[in-house]
């Protein structure tokens, strides 16, 4: 029994780049998903692969349930438990959130790749792109977006 499905070949003939700013509310997770596939849509993907990087050390990309709200809720509530902000940290030169922000960036990653198929995100049903923020206060975050592949064929 063959458990892969179809298997294609792709030849990419471009690379698309762009930068997105996110502005954030403070501590949460910012859903990017539409803006990302956006991006896909309106440089001409087809088929590749869209790398996304976050050029910060106290936020970070995740790919998460965009369907329950309390998911992010209790996933922000296990990153506290993780990395409090009452701990006795030695670096707190921006504040009392300052390390526990790198730690929960550590934890969770600063880039992510979602393969595309026919310039749409691959994506699962309930998968959503997020920023998530470790900072208390609202922050301006960039996110490095680009796309490999092939020109969407239409």
């Amino acid at each position: 029994m063959n458990r892969l499905a179809s298997v294609a070949a792709l030849a990419p003939d471009f690379i698309a780049a762009a930068t997105l700013a996110v502005e954030t509310r403070g501590q949460g997770f910012f859903e990017i998903t539409k803006d990302v596939a956006d991006f896909v849509s309106g440089c001409g993907g087809g088929d590749g692969i869209l790398f996304m990087f976050i050029r910060h050390t106290s936020a970070s990309l995740v790919i998460q349930e965009n369907s329950d709200p309390d998911v992010r809720t209790d996933l922000g509530t296990a990153l506290d438990r993780l990395a409090p902000a009452g701990a006795g940290w030695v670096h707190d030169v921006e504040g009392a959130d300052d390390m526990p922000a790198h730690v929960k960036t550590m934890l969770t990653g600063v880039s992510l790749h979602i393969p595309v198929r026919a310039g749409r995100l691959a994506l699962g049903s309930w998968q959503g792109v997020y920023v998530a923020e470790h900072r208390a206060r609202p922050r301006r975050r960039e996110v490095v977006l680009q796309y490999v592949g092939a020109r969407r064929r239409d």
